[in-house]
This record gives structure tokens, sequence and C-alpha cells, in this order.
């Protein structure tokens, strides 16, 4: 039986730090605006920022040329078709980048660096990939009952694939679904490895991956669950380890701090949950709850020790934490819609040695995306 662990609530006076009175300084860079769609999801790998949009496009822009006045003409350039609906998430992984899909599919991409005036992506696979889809389709046993009327093979998700994650080595992705699935996938061959069918009681909205491959989903139902690949009698299948209950609405966002240790949950309810390894079980407690945002946490992003959210209230927050008590360094304003995606990075090209520096990218439901940078004293 898997071990429930249920936080209990700590005191407000414990729950809530002031503003940090440092001289933050924060502006925002540039915004490129795209035409007749929001953006859903953001990406770096290597010297690019990936978006993805509703309208299926996933464009590339090269973050050293984000700090100036960017060139619209060489974005319209870059932009790639897929599938159908948004595009929900995106991953990068060395020269492979991973979108999830609307149309309930996952896609594979590889950087081609053969064309030395502009870098373009070239699609690897489709997944399921159709051997997959071959080789489970004529066995009975491999299909599941998926609504009422309607059956399908184990591989295939059959709703909005929402998240993605890839394991540090590059060897295998994660996947999660409305259809309240986790699927495991290998990246050598693109083979589903395994489903957890009806992870969760509702749609399934997020997912983080720790180094040591601890998987942590948060769904529509309220819960977190943790889950970790264990032998069983009919090998190594991931089984759950922990639910985490304290959101009173459906969590939309998860991200691990850099060490591993820390959790944070943003949802529906307004709250960013910050938990913290139980040192007796394999559980999580609360540490502390972030109050600030007026309307639903949409997505989190961590760099260094500060923790980015974005809200549908059209704000950015960010968030540092000291000794368990956590302060709001700065709310960066500019958005006309709600803020649906994060990334960051540290900003190399400003070091100092009296300041930190660092670079957030945003995009929103205004279908901007934002380029800020925030400093913070050493």
């Amino acid at each position: 039986m898997p071990h429930i662990q249920i936080s209990n609530s700590q005191d407000e006076s414990q729950s809530q730090c002031s503003y940090y009175h440092l001289p933050i300084t924060h502006h925002c860079i540039l915004t490129i605006k795209h035409k007749n769609s929001y953006i859903s999801s953001l990406g770096i790998g290597g010297k690019l920022l990936y978006t993805g949009s509703s309208d299926k496009e996933i464009q590339m822009l090269k973050r050293d040329n984000l700090r100036y006045e960017y060139d619209h003409e060489n974005l319209n350039n870059s932009v790639i078709i897929t599938g159908k609906g948004a595009v929900k998430s995106l991953v990068v992984s060395a020269d492979k980048i991973y979108s999830a899909h609307q149309d309930h599919r996952i896609r594979v991409w590889k950087v081609d660096e053969n064309d030395a005036q502009q870098k373009k992506l070239t699609q690897l696979a489709t997944l399921p990939t159709f051997s997959d889809r071959a080789l489970t389709i004529l066995t009975p046993k491999n299909h599941v009952q998926v609504r009422r009327h309607k059956k399908s093979t184990w591989v295939h998700h059959n709703d909005t694939v929402s998240a993605l994650a890839v394991s540090r080595d590059g060897l295998v992705l994660y996947s999660v679904s409305w259809d309240r699935t986790l699927k495991i996938w290998r990246t050598t061959d693109f083979k589903c490895l395994e489903s957890v069918a009806n992870a969760h009681d509702d749609a399934i909205n997020a997912i983080a991956l720790s180094s040591h491959g601890d998987v942590y989903t948060g769904s529509t139902d309220k819960k977190i669950k943790i889950w970790r690949k264990l032998k069983s009698p009919k090998g190594e299948k991931h089984s759950l380890i922990a639910t985490l209950k304290k959101h009173r609405s459906g969590i939309n966002a998860l991200a691990l701090s850099t060490d591993e240790n820390v959790l944070y949950s943003g949802a529906s309810d307004r709250l960013i949950i910050v938990w913290e390894k139980s040192d007796d079980d394999d559980g999580m407690v609360v540490v502390c709850t972030l109050k600030g945002h007026v309307k639903s946490i949409l997505c989190l992003s961590v760099v260094s020790d500060l923790l980015c959210s974005g809200s549908a209230d059209e704000t950015i927050r960010i968030w540092r934490g000291i000794e368990k008590c956590y302060f709001c360094l700065a709310v960066l304003e500019g958005h006309s819609g709600p803020v649906k995606c994060l990334t960051s990075e540290t900003d190399h090209l400003s070091l100092s040695d009296a300041s930190a520096s660092y670079i957030i990218y945003s995009g929103g439901l205004d279908s901007d995306v934002k380029v800020w940078q925030i400093s913070i004293p050493l």
C-alpha cells in the first residue's frame, strides 16, 4: 500500500513573510508580439529559446539577440507548423526537442545545424510511433477502456498531452495527460515502456522529475503524487510512494529547487505551497504557503535560489527563501493577459562582484513573449 502524506496546516504567521527590502532592480528588456495566438510553452536549449503557441507553431529565437530589438522578419522565418491544437509543453535535451500537443501526440525534433545561417528543426518521430501502434493493436490485452464505449491501446494518450519531462541523461521521457495517465518512453527508439493508468482522479496538468528518477505529478484533483521505479514480480514499474494533499483546487504547476530537496506547487487556489522532504518517510511536509497572487498560479520556474511564478492576474512574482521563510523580491508587471509559461536562466553576460543577474522569459495569453532582467545585490 502506498504511503499517504496529508500535511497539516501551519499558522498564518509562519506561512507568509514580508517583502524583501533590498534594492532589487528589474526591467523588461524586450517584448515580442505574436499574431492571433497565445504563447503556451517555452523552452531553452543551447543558444536558442523555443516558443510554442496555441496555433500549432514552434519558433526558435536566438537568445543573444533577445537583449536588443528583435528582427520580426527573422522570427517569421523560423516557424514550424505542427499537429492540431496548442503546443502544450516543450522540453529540450541535447540536440532533441520534445513537444506535447493538444492532438494527443508527442513530437520529437532534431536541431539541424547544417545550415550556417539559421538552425532548423527536423521531425524525427511522432509518439506513439507506428511500430508501437502496430505491435499493440493486434493483441486484445493491449487494449484499455478509455471511455464508456471506446477502447484504445495502452501506448496512446487519449486526451491533450499537458506536460513533459526528460531524465538528466536524456534516455527517458515522461509525459502526462488530461486522460489521467503517466507514460514513460525510451528516447533511443521512442518506444513506450510503461503506462500508469488512472494515475489521478482527474486531468494531470504538471510534472516534475528529480535526477534520481522520482516523478512528481499534479492534477485537477488537487493532489500531488510521487512515483518511484520499484522492482515487482512483473519487473521494474513505477509505483505510488506518497500523495500530498493541501491545495484547495486544481494544481497547475510544479517545480523542484536546484538541490531537489524542495518542491513548489502552484494551483488555482492562488497559492504556492513549499514542500520539503520528510526525514522519516518518503513523503513531504509543508514548509510555508506563499500568498500574493490574486488569481490562479499557472506556471513556475526555478533559477539558482529564486522561484518565479506566473499567474492569471497578469503578473510574475520573484521569491527567495531564507531558512524556510520566503520573501517576494519583485513583482513584474507588463503582460495584458494571464502569464501562461515561464523559463529562466542565469545572466552570464552581466557578471558582477556586486550583484547576481538573471534572465526570465515569459509567455502569455496576450500573445506576447517578454524578456526580463533582474539584478539582486550579493
